[in-house]
């Protein structure tokens, strides 16, 4: 700031104007606080030259290069010879580096960096003296003071600092840039990366990098910069992780660390390749269906494959020439060939996980014959349920077709609109009225359409929706209930219920208590639930142990209706064979348990690991009954391994019926101890 001697400065209300980093801004009086915000000095007149006393005036300055000539400078109080002006400053030099600082003065001037005099020219000059220095600056915060006096005469002042970017001197990286992030958009699929911005005097601006994740960062940046942001709208949009840093360089070609990998997950818009082979499909005459073949695509995130027909080509990829929803792999697709005397033309597309659809395929093409379906339409079709089901009434047709042959009733969970099953329920029915009576439960909807002798539809109905609560009847009882018993349980069989709503049948098996009968489903072993039965034969494997058993047979239907044997469900009693061992009961052995499987598989385990007389168990001895001889004979014998537990596999057991076997335990001084028994039903 250049203010010749004897400038009268204007002051309002003892404010004056000063320079802060190139604007005018109010600078206080002598007596107030003063703060400059870095990189602007600030800057103090003495009405001496030992920087002593209250100062006159203080202020802020972006440059020091000031000449007032012989006259004072423009603040009450100052003199024309004898002052002296102080300038300071602290700033970020960020990375540091090496610098010049440049000098010139009458009278005199000194610089210090960090409170250490780096420039000294202090004598009282006729002329302006000048001197250049190179220092090297750390890192960080450091602070700059120019000390300026005039003794007499003309006064004049002038200093400058820079860095050097000779690439032969400065050899020092600019810092990692402070406060990166990213943000993704998944609107525009593109990222934006931003960081504060580095404090180094000689930088020359920015190098962003980007990489998909498990690769390198390459040796080009995707852009170079001199902002604090940089927007990526090239990222691929395929789904995949990328990673971003940012790197600063300088003006001598120095280039910082990266910041840490910043990462983001790219929204996927990248389709899959047509699928390839769909246009070599074909088929001699006019076939009633047909089936597409292709080669399965290879991209990691396909999801499956859309088929589509039309009647004119190019087949245009829409909703109401689409065939299927995501069919996944392998490829292919079969399906009926409308008769309608029209060329097919047919082309697949492959799908991602995201939604993504490739092009269309090449065109597969078939000939139809003329198979026109009747006029004939069921008008304001209506629905309603009751006890006996969903009955469905519409209108006649307003015209009808010589080859009206009845309408079809057709049912699915879901509108026409969507893909979804529909599954004919009726079908030849010559009135206006229909009743379904076994609809599952649920949102239903219904059509009618009507059909030719050829079974070609005509225009079908209106769909009409109902929700389908179900009925509270439950299925007759069972008839022809039969109990045979054999050796390795009893075989159940029952005819077939002619319920419409049947899901399946459960087989009870009661014991009388205190003279009631209850009774328990019989379960399956695999997940211990009541065994669901869809067949009219079942075998509870159970053992020949002679007790007087009643099953029940019970019909449910899909509804949960059923009955019990309280209230009508047909039950049979049944004494069960009788193959017990007819030897001595078993005196007991030593075992915490003894368990056998029907598969041959017998284990147990010692409560005591020596006789009472203190002689240790050698082993263990395993016997079966022999019912053709009434003893049980012994059929192995197996050591005893120090683990308390052992296992015998009977490889010769006899199939279907109930074995009874005993196991014994042998000593170290020959004793043998008594028996315990368990039995086992075998296939």
């Amino acid at each position: 700031m250049t203010r010749p001697r004897g400038t009268t400065v204007a002051i309002a209300s003892g404010v004056v104007l000063a320079t802060t980093g190139g604007l005018l801004t109010a600078a206080t009086p002598a007596s107030a606080a003063v703060t400059c915000a870095s990189p602007v000095f600030k800057r103090t007149f003495y009405a001496n030259t030992a920087f002593s006393g209250t100062p006159k005036r203080t202020d802020c300055d972006s440059v020091i290069n000031e000449n007032w000539g012989t006259r004072a400078p423009g603040y009450k109080g100052m003199p024309a010879d004898n002052f002296g002006v102080r300038w300071s400053v602290t700033r970020d030099f960020g990375s540091g580096g090496p610098f010049t600082f440049a000098a010139s003065s009458r009278d005199g001037i000194r610089v210090y960096l960090d409170g250490v005099r780096k420039v000294d020219l202090w004598k009282d000059v006729s002329k302006t003296v000048s001197k250049t220095v190179n220092v090297t600056i750390p890192k960080g915060k450091h602070s700059l003071r120019v000390d300026f006096v005039n003794w007499k005469g003309a006064a004049n002042v002038k200093f400058a600092y820079a860095p050097r970017t000779s690439a032969a001197v400065d050899k020092v990286k600019p810092l990692v840039p402070a406060g990166a992030a990213v943000s993704y958009s998944t609107k525009t699929a593109s990222t934006k990366v931003g960081w504060a911005k580095n404090k180094e005097m000689d930088l020359a601006g920015y190098r962003v990098y980007r990489r998909l994740k498990g690769t390198s960062f390459p040796t080009k940046p995707i852009a170079t910069t001199t902002s604090t942001s940089y927007t990526d709208t090239t990222v691929p949009k395929d789904g995949n992780v990328y990673y971003y840093e940012v790197r600063a360089y300088d003006k001598a070609g120095n280039v910082s660390s990266g910041t840490a990998d910043l990462g983001i997950t790219t929204v996927d818009r990248t389709a899959p390749a047509a699928p390839k082979g769909v246009e070599d499909n074909w088929v001699l005459g006019s076939p009633d269906t047909i089936t597409l073949h292709w080669h399965s695509n290879t991209e990691p995130d396909l999801a499956g494959y859309r088929v589509y027909r039309s009647t004119s080509s190019p087949v245009a990829l829409t909703a109401e020439n689409r065939l299927t929803g995501d069919k996944l792999s392998p490829g292919y697709y079969s399906g009926p060939l409308p008769q309608t005397g029209d060329i097919y033309h047919y082309v697949v597309t492959a799908v991602d996980t995201h939604g993504n659809e490739s092009a269309p395929s090449g065109t597969a093409v078939y000939y139809t014959r003329d198979r026109t379906g009747p006029v004939d339409t069921a008008l304001s079709l209506r629905a309603t349920e009751s006890e006996a089901g969903v009955t469905l009434t519409w209108d006649a047709s307003e015209w009808t077709s010589d080859d009206f042959a009845g309408y079809a009733i057709y049912r699915s969970r879901q509108p026409r609109t969507a893909p979804a099953v529909r599954e004919r329920v009726g079908q030849g029915v010559k009135g206006t009225s229909f009743t379904d009576a076994a609809p599952p439960p649920g949102v239903t909807y219904y059509s009618v359409v009507a059909l030719d002798h050829n079974g070609n539809g005509g225009t079908p109905s209106e769909e009409v929706v109902i929700t389908v609560v179900g009925n509270t009847t439950a299925p007759a009882a069972v008839t022809g209930l039969a109990a045979v018993p054999k050796e390795n349980g009893v075989t159940l069989s029952w005819d077939a219920s002619s319920a419409p709503d049947l899901d399946h049948y459960l087989v009870l098996r009661g014991s009388l208590v205190d003279g009631q009968w209850t009774y328990i489903p019989v379960k399956n072993p695999l997940d211990f639930k009541p065994w669901r039965i869809t067949s009219t034969t079942f075998h509870d494997a159970v053992p020949a142990d002679g007790q007087q058993v009643r099953y029940g047979v019970v019909a449910v239907d899909q509804y949960g209706n059923q009955l019990t044997p309280d209230t009508g469900a047909a039950v049979i009693d049944v004494t069960e064979l009788d193959l017990r061992p007819t030897a001595p009961p078993a005196t007991g052995a030593p075992l915490a348990y003894l368990s056998t499987h029907a598969s041959g598989l017998i284990t147990w385990a010692l409560s005591s690991a020596e006789h009472e007389n203190g002689s240790p168990v050698s082993g263990f001895a395993i016997h079966r009954w022999n019912p053709r001889t009434g003893t049980f004979d012994l059929i192995g014998t197996e050591p005893e391994d120090a683990s308390s537990t052992g296992h015998w596999v009977d490889d010769t057991q006899p199939a279907a019926t109930t074995v009874y076997y005993r196991v014994t335990v042998l000593y170290a001084d020959g004793t043998e101890s008594g028996a315990s028994e368990a039995v086992a039903v075998t296939r």
